[in-house]
């Protein structure tokens, strides 16, 4: 089985665009979806279609198809992209909030590394924790440099 933290082939750009604001969006497995979906959208689903995530952080819609859409309400979880809030996740796997990574940068730590050493011990499962579907490991680096910059 391939790690949720290499390149894959099943996660590329999709040309689907979002119904909602018309970006492009990224391709999720549908395990992404049965793992993050509440149940009462998880019994909506079309298991044959193809899913993909919308990526615009103003956009209410988190999952769509050329069927059928759901927005933030419909997840367990909420979505580091689409919720600005300093205790959502940035690394869903390993517990990496907002505040978490802010407060570990002013210490001088460095929670790039200990994610990189987890995901290459296989003990990262983004295809399940992060409604991104994907390696939550750039997010991260982008966060952190963003707060460098500032």
């Amino acid at each position: 089985m391939e790690s949720c933290c290499q390149t894959s082939t099943e996660n590329k750009v999709s040309l689907t665009q979002c119904p909602a604001c018309h970006q492009k969006g990224k391709s999720v497995q549908l395990i992404t979806l049965k793992s993050l979906l509440q149940p009462t959208a998880l019994e909506t689903i079309h298991s044959e279609s193809s899913y993909a995530f919308c990526l615009n952080p103003s956009c209410e819609v988190v999952y769509f198809s050329n069927l059928q859409t759901y927005g933030k309400d419909a997840l367990k979880v909420s979505v580091f992209q689409k919720d600005g809030s300093l205790d959502v996740p940035v690394c869903y796997c390993f517990g990496w909030t907002r505040e978490r990574l802010i407060q570990a940068n002013q210490e001088n730590q460095r929670p790039t590394e200990h994610i990189r050493e987890q995901v290459q011990a296989n003990r990262c499962g983004c295809e399940v924790n992060n409604p991104q579907g994907a390696c939550c490991l750039g997010n991260v680096t982008t966060f952190i440099r963003n707060l460098d910059k500032s």
